[in-house]
Order: structure tokens, then sequence, then C-alpha cells
């Protein structure tokens, strides 16, 4: 048994963190995933996680620094080094072995489970009518050359070596000396290992490609909201399913439109005169042109109602309605005629005033008493 001390490369009077420190360094470069076809990496890995279990428990590190190799019993930690001591997850290295480095390369991180985010850009009113997209994007797939074992055709695979061929590995996580099995992250729990990698793939068993499906969007959507295309991910391992696409609906801005719940609401300029008298406008809708009756004596910032003429209730069927908020349009530039038309309307209408200035002349006496 050698010193667990000379073994993590650390001082008699290192600190917890220093020790722990050292073996993750340590671990990081001799672990077997990480040294393909070097047979002593177990056996130095091994030895490492022995001298940490060792140094990691205070009352074993007392013991080895008074006693030592005798303190803790040379059958024990050295013959396995996954009995009694305190155990240290390999998780926590963040490893997984060759094959994580090749999903790494395609963008996949350990533990991910191949969930894709896109934005569907939809118009305002494909939005509010329903419709059906061709969603076109690249996911990971199971290679078609080596049906996702990552081998080249025609070679052979080997017994891995990390796990001797069982596919699962041992390891002890938190404070009980309870060992817990785990599929090997060298083989992918298969048993065996790729010694001829398949080209298209690199051996990782996976390529990205480009995909197209076709998505219903239902009508009344909002912008913002989730469409779920279950399965329709990238596939974070060959032996396993697919992850789930997840499309977040991007509702493009309407130039004369916007939504306001079910309801959708536009301006509408319209002249002193037809404001005054009253007279039918053309109005833009969903569905088109439209008419709208203005009343006499329509008043700046009035909102008029289209019944029916707004989106599809999702729940409560039926359609919203189309407001229309009533902009008075003066004209800026008069001729000499327009001008005397103006003044002489504006003296036969005398002092009296409309509804709204009156009120607006109430606040303003009183605000000055």
């Amino acid at each position: 048994m050698r010193d667990p001390y000379e073994v993590l490369g650390v001082d008699r009077s290192a600190t917890q963190d220093e020790i722990k420190g050292a073996f993750r360094r340590l671990a990081g470069q001799h672990h077997p995933d990480k040294n393909p076809g070097d047979s002593g990496a177990d056996d130095r890995f091994k030895e490492l996680n022995a001298s940490y279990q060792i140094l990691s428990d205070p009352q074993k590190r007392a013991a080895f620094d008074r006693f030592g190799a005798a303190g803790v019993g040379q059958a024990g930690p050295m013959g396995n080094p996954f009995a009694g001591g305190v155990p240290f997850d390999v998780g926590d290295l963040n490893l997984d072995g060759l094959f994580g480095d090749l999903l790494g390369a395609l963008g996949i991180k350990v533990g991910d489970r191949g969930t894709l985010q896109k934005d569907l850009k939809i118009t305002f009113e494909e939005a509010a009518f329903g419709c059906t997209k061709d969603v076109t994007y690249d996911r990971i797939e199971p290679c078609v050359d080596c049906a996702g074992a990552g081998a080249a055709p025609g070679s052979k695979m080997e017994r891995c070596t990390a796990c001797n061929g069982r596919g699962r590995v041992r390891f002890q996580q938190g404070v009980l000396p309870i060992a817990i099995e785990r599929p090997c992250s060298r083989c992918r729990g298969t048993g065996r290992v790729v010694t001829v990698p398949c080209a298209p793939c690199r051996g990782a068993g996976l390529v990205a490609k480009p995909r197209t499906i076709e998505v219903t969007i239902p009508p009344g959507i909002e912008n913002g909201a989730q469409r779920l295309v279950e399965r329709g991910g990238n596939v974070a391992r060959p032996d396993r399913p697919a992850g789930d696409l997840e499309l977040t609906i991007r509702v493009a801005p309407h130039p004369f439109f916007r939504r306001e719940g079910d309801d959708i609401v536009c301006a509408l300029p319209v002249s002193f005169p037809t404001a005054a008298l009253g007279g039918e406008l053309e109005i833009p809708t969903l569905e088109g042109k439209g008419k709208l009756r203005i009343p006499p004596g329509t008043q700046p910032g009035s909102v008029l109602r289209v019944k029916g003429k707004g989106v599809p209730r999702r729940v409560r069927g039926g359609r919203g309605d189309q407001l229309v908020e009533i902009a008075l349009e003066v004209p800026t530039e008069l001729t000499d005629r327009q001008r005397e038309l103006v003044s002489e309307l504006g003296k036969a209408l005398g002092e009296d005033v409309q509804p709204q200035q009156a009120t607006f002349l109430e606040k303003l006496r009183a605000l000055f008493g």
C-alpha cells in the first residue's frame, strides 16, 4: 500500500479542500474512460479512489497518520475501492467517457434529455384563424450507417474494460457504505466498446440531420404560447428515445390591428364633416374590407364596436369583437376658399361648445377657481 499523501501528491498538512481538489484533478487524468486501451488506468484510478477515501475521512486519516497502513487495514481500502471509508461519487467529476466527449461535439451535454426549443413565427391572421406550418430544423438522430451502434459496418466490438463486460459499474453515494450500480458510461451499458468507429458519426452513433414536420396551430393562439411536439427533439443517446420539441409562438405585429384578449383594436381617421353629420366608411377587418356606420356627432376617441369580427374564442366558442377607435382628422393645408368656409362655420357655431369641450371647461374652472 502506497502512502495516500504520495498518491494524491499533497502534504500531510493539506486541507480537505486541497485533498479533494487534488483527487478531482488526478481522477480526471487517470479515469479509465479517458484512457481507452490503457490497461493500467483502472488500477491507478482505484488507487487514487482508495487514497481519497482514507484522507477524506478525519478518523481514517488520523488512524493512518498514527499507525500507517495498519491503522486503516490494507485489505479494505486498497483491495476494494468501494468498501468502507468516505465514498466519492465519480459523477462529481462530470465525466461521461469518450461518449460524452462525442456528444459534446454535437451540442449535447451530460444528462441532456434531448429537449429542443425553437421559435415559430406566424402572422397576425394565422394566429387568429389557425394554420398548419411546416417547421424545418436540425436535430440529433441515430446514425443510419451504423444503426446507432457507433461501430463501422463489418467491424467487431470488444469487451469493455471499465465494467468487465457487465455494462454496469458500482459506486458509492452518500454517507452509507452502500454500493450502487449505474450503467457504464464508457460502453453505454452494453458491455462492449467500439474498436473501429463509424466514419459519419465518429463513433457516437448519432448525427445531426435536418428534419421537417407539420405543426397545427389552433385558432386564437396568443403570442408567447407554446406547442409541444412529443419525441420531436434530439436523441441524446442511441439507447434512449428522442426528447420533445418545444415551439414558442411568435406572432408578427399587424400594420392596423392590435389584440386585446379576444378583441382586436384598430384606429380609424374620420373627417370633421363625417363625425358631425354621420356616414358610412370602409374599414379593414381580418377577413378583408368591411363597412362601419358613423353616428352623427361622433366624438374623437369614441370606440365603436363591430360584433363578431375579432379573434375566435378558444374556450367559450364564437368570436370576439372589433373595436374601432375614432381619430378626428384635421386638415393641415387649406385653400383660401376652404379657410373662408371654416371661418364662417366657426362664426355660425358661436360660443356653443360640444359635450367634451364643456366638460373640459368645467374642470378648468374648478381647478383655477
